[in-house]
């Protein structure tokens, strides 16, 4: 399984880009795969295609797009591309707009990258390390604080002390009436348009705040696309998206619960408590 050091070399960095638009900046994040290797030019025309097709779900937090598309043959290697914006651009997402950071990913298939996954969303979603990653000067200062390598890079902070108002109460204990039990493993599904991309982000901050709670071991998570949800549905207690693919989703039986910010522990946990009501 490879790390996000492996999937994202210095060369598929480039800081201060300009975009007249989304799809010249989902373009630059392209070109960049092209260029080391990972995909040819119509990965980057799928990924347009995507978000024509399924809405600016890829926005997935405040100022964060993750481009990315289905497994194909334009992807000739599993890689990623980083492209920091000069100046904002509209997506059209309702609460994430305007993207200052286009991420993108060309997967061979479903799985090769989850650990990278997981480690951008953790990077991402701690306050002190997205700062470092807006602040740094050079494509070479920031690929450090993204691999931890150097001076410049430090490991994630530890979780900042929410505010009095949205502070959650203490982790409920699993044993709850509500609560999964420990019999039985219940199943979340967090879903995407496609399965490999924002759907692994949210299921990798799901995942930090079972684990925090301590349900790791009653709640399992499984991050799919739009079509497989559908048939996967009545396995799952609830399912977590964004607004757009819940939209596309419509009604699958089961509570489709809408997260605005992926990399947001907080809003995850209270999605979670909402969704067992405790």
């Amino acid at each position: 399984m490879e790390d996000l050091k492996d999937l994202l070399p210095v060369e598929a960095v480039r800081l201060d880009v300009r975009a007249a638009d989304w799809r010249e900046a989902i373009g630059a994040a392209g070109r960049l795969m092209v260029e080391t290797g990972a995909t040819t030019d119509e990965y980057t025309r799928e990924m347009v295609a995507n978000v024509e097709e399924n809405g600016p779900y890829i926005v997935i937090a405040p100022g964060v797009a993750f481009a990315h598309s289905r497994p194909s043959p334009a992807v000739l290697t599993t890689g990623m591309s980083w492209v920091r914006l000069a100046e904002p651009v509209e997506f059209g997402h309702e609460s994430n707009d305007p993207v200052t950071l286009v991420v993108a990913l060309a997967a061979k298939d479903s799985a090769a990258h989850t650990s990278a996954m997981a480690s951008l969303a953790r990077l991402l979603g701690d306050p002190d390390t997205a700062s470092a990653l807006a602040a740094a000067p050079t494509p070479e200062a920031l690929h450090a604080v993204l691999t931890g390598d150097g001076a410049e890079a430090s490991e994630p902070s530890a979780e900042p002390e929410p505010s009095a108002a949205s502070k959650p109460s203490a982790a409920p204990e699993p044993s709850a009436a509500s609560g999964p039990r420990a019999a039985s493993l219940h199943k979340i599904l967090t879903v995407c348009g496609n399965g490999v991309g924002t759907s692994l982000f949210l299921k990798n901050t799901l995942e930090q705040v079972l684990d925090r709670w301590g349900w790791s071991r009653f709640v399992s998570v499984e991050a799919t696309d739009t079509i497989s949800a559908k048939g996967k549905a009545s396995e799952a207690v609830a399912l977590l998206t964004s607004r757009e693919i819940a939209r596309t989703l419509g009604d699958v039986g089961r509570p489709v619960k809408v997260v605005q910010d992926f990399t947001s522990t907080a809003e995850v946990d209270a999605v979670l408590r909402d969704t067992y009501d405790v």
